[in-house]
């Protein structure tokens, strides 16, 4: 066998248990049944971004201060914001506006954190676009009554208002569904998402405090720091956060090629937790390492597709094998869907995978200019909502 044969050998089981490993990770996953026990109220600070926008903040607020809690403070940083049309009449919202510009998740995180009016126990992170529901931090509570000390929440779509949107919407719950409850559910750590997740401010602070990060990615920054220590995140699908989805194609492209750039930039640190997996034997690191080093899904689809093709001129059987690898995460797919709550809208907007692929192709193609693009998704959906869309987030 020669060289190059060995390469293109390799370079396929690099790219083919992509498609097997969500569906191998399923067989393996058991659903918890125990019923998590009413925990009492801990002390949150729950810390909102904004960055250039403020349009968003008042029903973000709002969906706050209705929390079916009674020990929290809200501490807004508007960076780089016009905060003279804002005003929120009550004690515990803190609004904050430093005088130079942060253009840092992080930054603004400390910056909140050092402007605590008193010791939180745990901080949560929302986003400027979120909306929460009531009961949000209760779930939290519930998952570090079990000693977690990191819980990711689930992010349901906001909007449903175009088909970017929708597909949008069928990407998170896929990832939900297998990078946090079927994850957790084998005994390794649910990824962070960027909001909706929770931490005790000791383990934020001793995670991230000396370290300075810029452009988007602090979540995967932190989740490997996490699961280093060799510690769990853990997952509940019930602590809910309300998160607006992509409703333009160019809104698309700039978001996925921050998206892209982040991978690039962070993949290695899947070597460095599946190197300590082994070591330490350790199940948490080593599951986790291998799904840090996971390209993000349309580029091992693309790449899957191109190996088919080329197989048909090299080996039927091999290309047999790349079918069934596709069948496979098509029914992994559908599985992730299936045992969620999924909208109709989003099982109907399917069809136009293809398209959305499209754009994620020119956000690689972009992907080296990605910084350069502002640090906040621009928001559309206010001016373009459905009424029936207006009336759900009202409801939530």
């Amino acid at each position: 066998m020669t060289l190059l044969a060995i390469i293109w050998i390799l370079l396929q089981v690099l790219i083919g248990y992509n498609l097997f490993l969500p569906f191998v990770l399923y067989i393996f996953y058991r659903p918890p049944h125990t019923v998590l026990p009413e925990a009492p109220e801990s002390d949150y600070g729950i810390i909102v971004t904004a960055y250039e926008q403020v349009d968003s903040l008042p029903p973000v607020i709002a969906s706050l201060l209705r929390l079916n809690y009674s020990n929290y403070l809200i501490y807004i940083v508007a960076d780089k914001c016009d905060i003279t049309g804002l005003n929120f009449n009550d004690d515990r919202v803190i609004l904050l506006r430093p005088e130079e510009t942060l253009a840092s998740n992080t930054r603004s995180h400390f910056y909140a954190i050092r402007n605590f009016k008193r010791e939180h126990e745990r901080l949560t992170i929302i986003d400027s676009d979120n909306l929460v529901d009531p009961e949000y931090l209760r779930e939290l509570d519930k998952l570090f009554n079990k000693n977690f000390l990191a819980v990711q929440g689930v992010r349901e779509a906001k909007n449903l208002n175009t088909t970017y949107a929708c597909l949008d919407a069928a990407r998170d719950i896929y990832y939900h569904f297998y990078d946090g409850k079927v994850l957790l559910g084998i005994g390794s750590s649910a990824t962070l998402a960027g909001s909706g997740m929770a931490f005790t401010t000791k383990l934020y602070r001793d995670s991230l405090e000396n370290t300075d990060i810029t452009g988007a990615g602090f979540d995967k920054v932190l989740q490997s720091i996490i699961v280093g220590r060799d510690l769990r995140i853990a997952f509940t699908g019930k602590a809910i956060v309300y998160d607006e989805k992509t409703t333009q194609s160019d809104q698309l492209v700039k978001q996925r090629s921050r998206w892209i750039n982040t991978w690039f930039k962070y993949f290695t640190f899947g070597f460095t937790l599946l190197f300590k997996g082994i070591r330490n034997f350790s199940r948490n690191q080593f599951i986790f390492g291998l799904i840090l080093l996971r390209p993000p899904l349309f580029i091992f689809l693309i790449l899957s597709v191109f190996c088919l093709i080329a197989n048909l001129f090299i080996s039927i059987t091999v290309a047999l094998v790349w079918l069934v690898g596709l069948c496979t995460f098509v029914l992994g797919f559908y599985i992730a869907l299936a045992k969620s709550d999924t909208d109709k809208r989003i099982w109907q907007s399917l069809i136009n995978i293809p398209k959305f692929i499209f754009y994620q192709v020119l956000s690689l193609l972009k992907v080296r200019n990605a910084n350069k693009h502002s640090v906040a998704t621009t928001h559309y959906y206010h001016e373009e909502a459905t009424e029936n869309d207006k009336l759900k987030s009202d409801e939530s």
